[in-house]
């Protein structure tokens, strides 16, 4: 199964990839129709985001199996389950951008669902999210906050400073 090609930057093993599916034994292998979502994905935003980056940008999430999005608590209507569009979780875990940076990238340059700033401190995100629905994107954008220990999804426009200051 690791030689199915889902882009120019991403491998079969980074879509499929978690330690919490391998830790307790859950099955992560999307079907035919999220497979064919995640290449959507991959090579309109994460592959366009990779060369401008200039170097590895790290996956921390990508495709979540039913089961494992149960496991971790996910939205039941997640894009992670890659049956309506797809959804990935980025991290500057290499220093050649920062979140930020490629916040606004992705931002000011190519074509979204949603993308999400998510938990920013002092204007740092933790780490970005972002979706990809084919032919429908909406360009949702939202900053993720946690108020009175719950998530909030703030929407980007009126709430600028809490990533520019």
């Amino acid at each position: 199964m690791s030689k199915i090609h889902i882009s120019n930057y991403v491998s079969y093993k980074e879509v499929v990839r978690s330690h919490t599916a391998t830790r307790l034994g859950i099955d992560n292998i999307p079907n035919e129709s999220e497979l064919e979502n995640i290449k959507i994905l991959c090579n309109k935003v994460f592959d366009p985001l990779r060369r401008w980056v200039l170097g590895p940008v790290k996956i921390n999430s990508l495709y979540r199996s039913e089961a494992l999005n149960t496991a971790i608590g996910g939205s039941k209507s997640s894009q992670h389950l890659a049956n309506n569009g797809a959804a990935m979780d980025i991290d500057d875990n290499y220093g050649h951008a920062t979140n930020l940076e490629m916040f606004d990238y992705i931002r000011e340059n190519l074509e979204f669902d949603q993308l999400i700033a998510e938990f920013p401190i002092d204007g740092k995100p933790q780490w970005i999210h972002v979706s990809y629905k084919e032919g429908e994107n909406r360009g949702n954008i939202y900053i993720a906050v946690k108020e009175n220990g719950k998530t909030r999804y703030k929407h980007y426009s009126d709430n600028k400073d809490l990533l520019y200051g």
